[in-house]
């Protein structure tokens, strides 16, 4: 297999994951209600505010990773798993409540550093 080999596979990995993330937001977004989203949208926007007191370029990085081969395949995948064992452990829960664990955790462990 030849370098230009791996990083096609490695492209071909992030693209799905892409698309797995895209279908993710759109399920979530045919789950709500036009009112419960602003209301929710207004909560995460607050949240990543705070989050990108600690972290200015996250979303850069998290860009860039879609293009270097398998960085957004490992990383999706890390973060599907967490939802899986978020959701197993909590019940009755949905993705609002994952995402808002998730930047709390993440600005609690910016905090401590």
């Amino acid at each position: 297999m030849s370098y230009n080999d791996i990083f096609i596979m490695g492209w071909n990995l992030n693209g799905v994951m892409l698309v797995i993330n895209f279908m993710l937001a759109m399920k979530m977004m045919k789950n709500t209600d036009i009112v419960q989203a602003s209301k929710e949208h207004d909560r995460l926007s607050e949240l990543k505010q705070e989050l990108e007191q600690y972290y200015p370029n996250r979303s850069y990085e998290t860009l860039i990773s879609y293009f270097i081969p398998f960085t957004a395949f490992y990383r999706v995948s890390w973060r599907l798993y967490e939802m899986k064992v978020f959701f197993d452990t909590n019940s009755d829960t949905n993705m609002f409540d994952f995402m808002v664990y998730k930047y709390q955790r993440d600005i609690q462990l910016a905090k401590n550093k």
